[in-house]
This record gives structure tokens, C-alpha cells and sequence, in this order.
């Protein structure tokens, strides 16, 4: 079943997605002040790889843009590191960075996975409940029962 038909059926209308929520991320990333002409080197390593755009930004920063569905900020971030590019480490940025980190993490695992139909999991467990032997079938046949 489509995605799409799964929505209809269960009366969701996803027509106004969550503030932030886009798979296109616009991140700043910040080089080691101390070195301000590895920024170069930097636009050039990230401007390698398809779908990622790069621009200069102030001082040592980078922005940044891409679609989490293709890269994520970890990958991007060790990508420079592995060119020998340094990365401002101060406790403001290794904060923020965790908190992409973990986000585009958890966004990327939910991109993945199917999407559940809430308003309809009660027929699952009513299905569940009607083939199970349970105990509480009259096994009288029904022309016998004696309703009165």
C-alpha cells in the first residue's frame, strides 16, 4: 500500500510539516580560527561531493547545505578530518555539533522506518483478539441457545 493511501485511510493530512523538519539542512560549520587558510581547502573538499553546496561564510566559517537523506554532518566532519583540516573545538561548537549529530541521526532512522498508522492499531488487536482461544466463546450452537 502507498504511503499516500495509508495517510487517506487513517485521516492524516500532512499538508504542514513540522518547522525544521525538511531534509534539506543549512549548517554552519566552523574551521579552527588559528588557521584561516585551510577554509579554502575545506570549500573544496565538501564542493567535491554531489549534493552539498558551500559557502564562505565570516571569519572561519563554512555554510553549509545538503540533503540529510544523502549526507549528514558527521560524514561531512570527517571527511575534513581526514584531509587534515582542524575544527574549532570550543565547548559552544562541540555542543551544537553533538546536537546535529544526534538529531540527523534520529531523523535519518525515522526517514527509514514505516510509518505507523495510529488512529487504525486498535484493529490489529481486535483481529489478534477474535482468532485467539481465549475462553469466552459459547460453544452452544446458536439455534439451541435459548434466548428468552
Amino acid at each position: 500500500m502507498l504511503r499516500e493511501t495509508a495517510y487517506k485511510l487513517a485521516g492524516r493530512r500532512h499538508h504542514h510539516p513540522a518547522p525544521g523538519g525538511g531534509v534539506l539542512k543549512r549548517r554552519v560549520l566552523r574551521l579552527h580560527p588559528r588557521w584561516p587558510q585551510q577554509c579554502e581547502q575545506a570549500i573544496a573538499v565538501l564542493a567535491a561531493l554531489q549534493g552539498v553546496t558551500v559557502v564562505r561564510g565570516a571569519a572561519a566559517e563554512l555554510l553549509v547545505s545538503y540533503s540529510v537523506l544523502e549526507h549528514s554532518l558527521q560524514g561531512l566532519e570527517a571527511r575534513l578530518r581526514a584531509q587534515g583540516l582542524v575544527l574549532d573545538e570550543g565547548l559552544r561548537w562541540q555542543l551544537g555539533r553533538w546536537l546535529i549529530r544526534f538529531s540527523e541521526e534520529t531523523q535519518r532512522r525515522n526517514l527509514g522506518s514505516p510509518e505507523r498508522l495510529l488512529k487504525q492499531s486498535h484493529k490489529v488487536y481486535v483481529h489478534a483478539w477474535e482468532h485467539h482461544p481465549h475462553g469466552d466463546h459459547d460453544t452452544t450452537p446458536p439455534d439451541l441457545r435459548g434466548y428468552k
